[in-house]
């Protein structure tokens, strides 16, 4: 019995995951998987819409679909999305005065962490420490 109830979870994670859309033609298909792997899954966070076993990533492809079937572009689908979502549904935001700390967040962590070591060296230098181990072998 429990094989049996066990190969039938199998059999519905497997239908659940299959989501078939009745594209016109394969151009457009390809379209639609191009703009869902550009799109990001709101509830995973890490997977793009594409991947994503999620129901409401399933709701948003099917919405994605039906804008598309309503003749809109890739980039008013994007923005019907980033309207109703934020600049966070897309894994490629734009640099705005909202993202600017994403973009570039790293690199002023990077900048900080240098500008610390050189303190740093810079102290320990004036303070009489070598920065570097002497010629007789001996460390710090």
């Amino acid at each position: 019995m429990l094989i049996v109830m066990l190969a039938l979870l199998a059999t519905a994670a497997i239908a659940q995951a299959i989501d078939p859309l009745p594209f016109r033609d394969h151009a457009e298909e390809l379209r639609f998987q191009h703009l869902t792997s550009e799109l990001r899954c709101l509830v995973c966070q890490d997977e793009d819409l594409a991947d994503s076993n999620a129901d409401f990533a399933r709701d948003l492809r099917h919405k994605v679909f039906e804008l598309m079937q309503q003749g809109e572009s890739d980039d008013q689908i994007k923005q019907y999305l980033v309207d109703r979502y934020s600049d966070f549904v897309l894994y490629d935001p734009p640099v705005n005065s909202r993202t600017w700390l994403l973009w570039f967040g790293p690199l002023l962590m990077l900048l900080a962490g240098g500008m610390v070591v050189v303190y740093t060296i810079r102290k320990r230098t004036r303070a009489g420490t070598p920065a570097a181990p002497t010629e007789n072998g001996d460390d710090w």
